[in-house]
Order: structure tokens, then C-alpha cells, then sequence
């Protein structure tokens, strides 16, 4: 169980860093694992891998379904290809990509995209993809990723490398507290309890499990139990971990940096209506794009923060009543 006090100690790091340190640790590990970037490797961290590893580095420049191609081909060839870019531009623009030669083909391509939800910030609407979840995760055989913080970002970068099969990463761009274990073990598609509760399940994923966590304390100070669940893996989804919380609790608030439709929460939606329906109530963004801001204000005005997470849950306890 976390305690409220030592989440407000977090350092504050970038999911994004995570990844380019787990991708050169798995490199190390791995002589065939080979990255692929699309004219941001700063941005995405992929410069140390490019530095550590400059023969195994490919620069594609602005041609992300290019990068995608040639990464299908690498791993036909027996090499485990790492492709990165901003969210939206190694997803949404390359979808033909990804279904044919990757997902359709089955290929051990692994996509990374950084600079995932509205806190990419001040960039705007243009590089803000809160849709990407809902894309990949229609296609079989993909596997889908959106790990919380900078520790669990680097475990999955690790896992991932390991893993047979096409994945998309899904990581974010700011600074935000790095809580969970150092050295953890990263187990793809096997939730992760946080806090134990008897009123309200709370499924979380991404830059959204901290802010569940601190609406866990505001929430005991009006005398409910929320349980906490970190679904850093949206496909394959834990359908045994949410089933198991729910028929305790009785009712569901799923949090989410993405578009209501197609994220975690229509997932678990869909798992409950087959066996399990209950009361839930979803923090997410209604059906719209994003705008330019600052990462918290944008988490604010797209009802994204521990107060909305909160009156969410009031409102499903409500509801199973």
C-alpha cells in the first residue's frame, strides 16, 4: 500500500528517459536488438542508443512509414527492430503500415511512441494523440503498453525487448514523480495492485495512476476505500486481476490520459458487460482534440486531475446504490 506522505517525496523524472535507458540496457543484452528513429532522437532519448551504438542506429528522417517498412524487414531478417517516435506520428500517420507489415504479418517489431495524451503540452492539437490506444489496440496480435512512470517505463522497454511479437509502447513527454519500484519486474498483461480498497475499483493507466493514488487520500478523508490498480497493460488486458477487484467493490472508475472511446476504459467495459456488469464512471476526454497549454493545465482543463478522479468516484459508489 502507498502511503500519501512518501508519494509526495517522488523525484520527478520523464517516462521517456526510461525508455531510452532501458532500450540501451536491452541492447547490451541483445546484439541483434537495432533502433530506427524518425528525425527526433533527442527527443524520443534514443541518442544515448544512437551514441553507444551508431552501427546499430538508423536515422530515417521524416518518413515514419518508411521507418515502419524497413523495421518489418529487419525483423524478418532475425533482428528485434525499436522504432521511435512522437506518439502520434509512429501511430495514426503509419496505421496502414502497422496493420499490413507488422500487425497483419505478425512481425517482432516493437513501437515506441513518446510524447503520448495532451502533456505534450504547448505543441498543440497537431502532436497530441489521444486516439492511439483505440487504433492498435483493433489489430491482432498487438500488444499495447502505457506504463506509469519513469521506473516502469524502463522495465517495459526491458520486457518488451524480450517479448515475441509486435508491441506499442506508449510513454509521455513531462516530468512526472517516479514512484514504483527501481528494479521491478515488468509482467506484460498482469495487472499491478497499489492500494487495497472495499468501496470503488479504480483501473488506471499512465500519467493517471499517480493522480488516482492522491485522490485515494482525499477520498479516505471522506471515509471511502478506493482500490487502486495499475493497468500499465491495455491488450492483453488483466480480465482475471479487474473481474477479481469488481466483485469485491461493485462498481468501476477507469482513469486514462486518452479519448473515452477506444482506451482502457471502453476495454473494461466491454470485459464487464460479457461477465461482470456493475456501475462505472470513466475519466477520460470526451471527444475532442488538444489544445496548446501547460501539461498540468491541460490535465485540469480536460477534467484529468485527482478532483475529477474523485467526484468520478463519488458518483459510481452512488450509483451502486
Amino acid at each position: 500500500m502507498f502511503n500519501i506522505k512518501e508519494l509526495q517525496k517522488s523525484d520527478l523524472k520523464e517516462c521517456r528517459a526510461g525508455f531510452g535507458e532501458g532500450l540501451v540496457e536491452a541492447a547490451k543484452e541483445n546484439e541483434n536488438i537495432v533502433a530506427l528513429c524518425a528525425d527526433l532522437t533527442s527527443s524520443v532519448k534514443m541518442d544515448a542508443f544512437a551514441k553507444e551504438f551508431p552501427k546499430r542506429f538508423f536515422q530515417i528522417g521524416i518518413a515514419e512509414a518508411n521507418m515502419v517498412g524497413m523495421a518489418a524487414g529487419f525483423a524478418l531478417s532475425g533482428k528485434v527492430p525499436f522504432v521511435g517516435s512522437f506518439a502520434n506520428f509512429c501511430t495514426t500517420r503509419v496505421l496502414d503500415q502497422i496493420r499490413m507489415v507488422v500487425a497483419y504479418s505478425n512481425n517482432n517489431v516493437k513501437i515506441c511512441g513518446s510524447h503520448a495524451g495532451v502533456t505534450t503540452g504547448e505543441d498543440g492539437a497537431t502532436h497530441q494523440v489521444m486516439e492511439d490506444i483505440g487504433f492498435i489496440k483493433a489489430l491482432p496480435n498487438m500488444t499495447v503498453i502505457n506504463p506509469c512512470d519513469f521506473n516502469q517505463t524502463k522495465a517495459a522497454t526491458l520486457a518488451i525487448a524480450k517479448h515475441q511479437g509486435p508491441v506499442y509502447l506508449r510513454f509521455g513527454r513531462p516530468k512526472v514523480p517516479n514512484f514504483t519500484p527501481k528494479n521491478q519486474t515488468f509482467e506484460i498483461g498482469k495487472a499491478v495492485m497499489l492500494q487495497e480498497g472495499t468501496d470503488v475499483s479504480i483501473f488506471a493507466t499512465g500519467h493517471l495512476v499517480y493522480p488516482s493514488l492522491e485522490a485515494t487520500y482525499l477520498l479516505s478523508q471522506q471515509g471511502v476505500s478506493a482500490e487502486v490498480i495499475n493497468i500499465h497493460t491495455i491488450k492483453p488486458l488483466d480480465n482475471e486481476a479487474i473481474l477479481k477487484s469488481v466483485s469485491k467493490t461493485k462498481c468501476v472508475v477507469t482513469a486514462e490520459e486518452h479519448l473515452l472511446n477506444g482506451g482502457l476504459g471502453d476495454s473494461i467495459a466491454q470485459l464487464l458487460a460479457r461477465q461482470l456488469p456493475s456501475p462505472q464512471e470513466y475519466v477520460a476526454v470526451d471527444d475532442k482534440f488538444g489544445v496548446s497549454g501547460k501539461p498540468d493545465e491541460l490535465l485540469g482543463y480536460f477534467g484529468l486531475d485527482k478532483e475529477h478522479i474523485v467526484k468520478a468516484t463519488l458518483k459510481a459508489i452512488e450509483r451502486k446504490k
